[in-house]
């Protein structure tokens, strides 16, 4: 016992924890390492049980995801036609062709399928379209023109249907028009920009390399020479020829009463009427009506209307500007339209 009263270490036992100074005040000293952490609460550290709304805000995404999703799946089954709106008997089908006519696929996949359909005895083609493109409307024509042949087609004519949107119409075997609709306006454009003096302008000297010299054919940056003019001069009066042949065949009346119409002029539906272009006035219930009469359906007849899949920027879009997407993507700047075009 030496007179030291410290701690003798027990043999075995871990060694004492180091300890800082004490405190001014007394008190036993302050260890040296730091404080342990917190123990977290049994239910874990939980960013929802002190966030609350947030978990609700969660949820609630969760819900209208799966809620859009099968959103999305049902529009998808009825516009791809694996579902019909009308579920028994036999039906009129509306088919829907509006604005510049880019493009035929979507068209022509409604009309294929209500031609295998054995329910649809009938279509009604609505058309609200200045025209397009020439291909595109050829394309259309043909498949109105198969359908036509198995099952009555009518035409119903809204605001305007003219140039290649009256190109369409014309194999149905019955066309409706109101009486101020825009149609006619027979006929092919095409359409070129000289940007020659502005590139001038800008100190912009463009360079091209070609194969041949009608490869660069509409290009902005030149003047057109007079064989390029008479080139496609020849080109457009090739499709004007196909487009009097088409209204011809379709309408059933002589050439020389054709050429005479189509010279680009556009007609009202009460004209049209009287030159033989349509043959009756009214609006899309009369041509439905007429369609299922043809149809072999009494009574108020059951209707198939189009559900599309749309997209909401370029709906907007193309109703603040028609056809500004469709004419800003086209691939080609070369490109012959039965398109009714003020300029």
């Amino acid at each position: 016992m030496n007179g030291d009263n410290r701690e003798q270490p027990v043999s075995g036992a871990s060694p004492p924890e180091p300890r800082g100074p004490a405190p001014a005040w007394g008190g036993p000293p302050r260890p040296d390492r730091p404080y342990p952490a917190p123990t977290p609460p049994a239910g874990g550290s939980g960013i929802f049980r002190q966030h609350p709304l947030l978990m609700l805000a969660l949820v609630f995404l969760v819900f209208i995801g799966i809620f859009t999703l099968l959103a999305v799946v049902v529009s998808q089954r009825f516009s791809s036609g694996g579902v019909s709106s009308v579920p028994f008997g036999k039906k009129v089908a509306v088919v829907e062709v509006t604005g510049i006519i880019m493009d035929s696929r979507e068209v022509m996949e409604e009309l294929r399928r209500f031609l295998d359909d054995s329910s649809i005895t009938a279509v009604v083609l609505r058309v609200d379209s200045p025209g397009g493109v020439v291909g595109a409307a050829q394309e259309i024509y043909e498949q109105v023109a198969a359908l036509a042949a198995k099952k009555p087609v009518v035409v119903s004519m809204g605001s305007v249907a003219a140039s290649g949107g009256y190109y369409i119409a014309c194999p149905a075997q019955k066309i409706f028009a109101n009486p101020g609709t825009i149609t006619g306006s027979i006929g092919v454009i095409m359409e070129f920009t000289n940007l020659e003096e502005l590139m001038k302008w800008l100190k912009v000297k463009p360079e091209v390399v070609k194969s041949g010299r009608f490869k660069d054919i509409g290009s902005p940056y030149h003047p057109m020479t007079p064989e390029e003019q008479a080139f496609l001069q020849a080109f457009v009066d090739d499709a004007h020829r196909q487009f009097e042949e088409a209204v011809a065949k379709g309408r059933k009346l002589p050439m020389e009463e054709v050429r005479r119409l189509a010279d680009g002029r556009i007609f009202t539906g009460a004209q049209a009427k009287e030159l033989g272009l349509v043959d009756e006035l009214g609006g899309i219930w009369a041509a439905i009506d007429r369609a299922a009469k043809l149809g072999g359906i009494e009574g108020e007849p059951r209707v198939v209307w189009p559900m599309r899949r749309r997209n909401i920027f370029e709906g907007l879009l193309n109703r603040l500007a028609p056809g500004f997407i469709d004419r800003s993507l086209s691939p080609s700047p070369v490109r012959a339209m039965y398109l009714l075009s003020p300029g």
